[in-house]
């Protein structure tokens, strides 16, 4: 089965199970049941996609950050409230659907200690939030402004709505 026809078939399954009434305007002039939404893994590579999906299905991890940089210079729109996502594993294979439930853009050295508590990560604390996700803004970059303190970070809390 093809990556596209794995997240299609993931995505009727979702519908059902998680007995979504999403408006069909949300996704445009195509019915919702024929446009899966964006399909996307954590992580920068699949072990981490793994591990992160591991802690998004325990229930551990709630939240994520991302780098604005890295969306602007992607040209790619920020997540908004409301939005549907499927969540891939290490090999791609659609695993969770999860909706969007608040974001907010904040500089790197503002963000907060509930936020690093839902990221569900190491020992739930700022300090090893911060370690990683220095490092992780650095490595995984694909913006070419670097890492700095005051760097606007997209705090985004989201919502499993259905698992396999």
């Amino acid at each position: 089965m093809s990556h596209d026809d794995a997240v299609a078939t993931f995505w009727e399954l979702a519908r059902v199970h998680a007995k979504l009434n999403v408006s069909a305007a949300y996704f445009g002039p195509t019915p919702l049941d024929s446009v899966p939404p964006p399909a996307w893994s954590f992580g920068a590579n699949p072990a981490q996609a793994d591990e992160l999906l591991g802690l998004v299905l325990a229930g551990t991890k709630t939240a994520t950050a991302s780098a604005l940089w890295d969306y602007e210079a992607d040209d790619e729109p920020l997540p908004e409230a409301g939005a549907l996502s499927i969540v891939l594993d290490g090999s791609g294979q659609p695993r969770a659907l999860i909706e969007t439930v608040a974001v907010e853009v904040v500089p790197f050295d503002e963000v907060g200690e509930e936020h690093a508590r839902l990221e569900g990560e190491g020992d739930l604390s700022l300090a090893h939030w911060r370690e990683v996700h220095q490092r992780f803004f650095t490595d995984a970059a694909t913006h070419d402004r670097g890492f700095a303190t005051e760097m606007p970070v997209v705090c985004e809390r989201f919502r499993v709505l259905y698992s396999d």
